[in-house]
Parts: structure tokens; sequence; C-alpha cells
């Protein structure tokens, strides 16, 4: 008898750059009509994630899945699961203020690292929502972040 365990199967890295470039392109094209979406119950949402680029200074936009939390919005650092830190995370780790672009509308939040008890609890709502989620975690070499993006002060929750 083997001990295999059943993991998990990503398509190529190519075909998941592919679907990333492909819904960026459907989000502009359709005016941000098609792309986002609210969380809802054992389903993750849509956000568009603008960071400075911590290099160029320019924008940079992503796609990502979130969850809400309180007033926050919950993202993982997964890169698709590559081995790689995300450009988009590295550029919040130089430069935390961002803007999100949510079903609701925009909102400007400040991102960092969730750590101790607060990862623990948030990397179990994920795996509410993916039951597959530390088998995904195991193909990385290295932790996956778990992304708090906080409202600024003073901007619309």
């Amino acid at each position: 008898m083997s001990d295999v365990v059943n993991e998990p199967r990503l398509p190529p890295r190519w075909f998941i750059r592919l679907a990333w470039r492909v819904h960026r392109g459907l989000y502009r094209i359709t005016g941000g009509r098609f792309g986002l979406r609210r969380p809802k119950g054992d389903r993750y949402g849509m956000m568009r994630l603008t960071t400075t680029g911590r290099r160029s200074g320019q924008e940079r936009t992503v796609i990502l899945g979130y969850f809400e939390d309180g007033p926050n919005l919950v993202t993982m650092a997964m890169n698709g699961w590559g081995e790689a830190e995300p450009a988009w995370w590295l550029n919040l780790q130089a430069q935390p203020e961002a803007s999100v672009d949510l079903p609701a509308g925009e909102r400007k939040v400040t991102g960092r690292a969730a750590d101790g008890d607060e990862r623990a609890r948030l990397w179990d709502r994920w795996r509410e929502i993916d039951s597959d989620l530390d088998a995904y975690a195991s193909r990385r070499p290295t932790e996956t972040a778990v992304v708090v993006l906080e409202p600024l002060p003073g901007t619309n929750e």
C-alpha cells in the first residue's frame, strides 16, 4: 500500500499567468463591470488591488481573492502557489498604502502581514473557503503571508 498523498493539481504556470492577464483584460474592457465580486458564505470575493511599484514608483494593479474580516479585507500572498513572493506583496511591504476596487467602489487601505493568533484565525477562515489550502501552501518553500488590508483612517469602509 502506498502512502502517496493526493495533492491538488495546479495547471501549468504559463496557464495561470495567462488567466491573470485575461481576467485583468476583461475588467478593463468592460469598464469594471466584469471581474469583481463580493465574498459570500464559503466563496471568496474578487478585488482589484493597486500598489506603488517599489522600483518604478508606478501604479501596479492585480486582481486578488479576498474575504472580509470586520472592516478589513484579507488576502494571501500566494503567487498562484508559485515559489516566489508576488510582486504586489513586495510592493505593499515597501509602500503599505494602496487602494482597492470592490464592487461597492474604491477604498484606500494600508497593508500588513497578519501574525500570531490573528494569522492562525484568518488562515482557518481561508481553510473554510478552500479545503485544499494546506496542500497548496505546502508547495511553497516559505510560509504564505496572510495579508490584512485595513481602511485608512478617514476613508470610506
